[in-house]
């Protein structure tokens, strides 16, 4: 099964995985706001933060580059809210798509749009950041 976010399969030219950041309750120490005043608050849900790892693929160095300007056209002001669905199927409404970052292979955040490694195929390592607002 394909992964989709607003029903396109911006991802599905390589490997990638879901992951869902800390989910609960935002606690804000209340030295934040005020430094004498000791304890902490809860401030509210935290929102809904779905990471996507993964590698573009593609035979042909243009042919990656369409994959990333697609997936780039996808990233508006304000963002597209629209449901993200995972290759298991799992279902995420009202999903923004937020951060897309090429990767450097050490897993790091590239400081120069991320590295391409060259073979039979093209490929490139990103992460990009799904939230649901509140």
């Amino acid at each position: 099964m394909a992964s989709f976010f607003n029903s396109l399969g911006l991802f599905n030219s390589g490997p990638h995985r879901f992951g869902v950041r800390a989910i609960g309750e935002l606690v804000v120490p209340n030295a934040a706001l005020n430094p004498v005043v000791p304890g902490s608050i809860a401030a509210g849900p935290l929102e809904l933060v779905v990471v996507l790892t993964g590698r573009l693929v593609s035979a042909t160095e243009g042919g990656l580059w369409s994959l990333r300007d697609t997936i780039a056209a996808q990233l508006t002001d304000p963002p597209v809210t629209a449901a993200l669905i995972d290759h298991h199927g799992r279902t995420w409404d009202n999903m923004s798509f937020v951060r897309f970052e090429p990767l450097e292979a050490t897993g790091g955040a590239a400081g120069t749009g991320g590295r391409i490694d060259r073979g039979r195929l093209r490929s490139l390592a990103y992460r990009a950041v799904f939230v649901r607002f509140l």
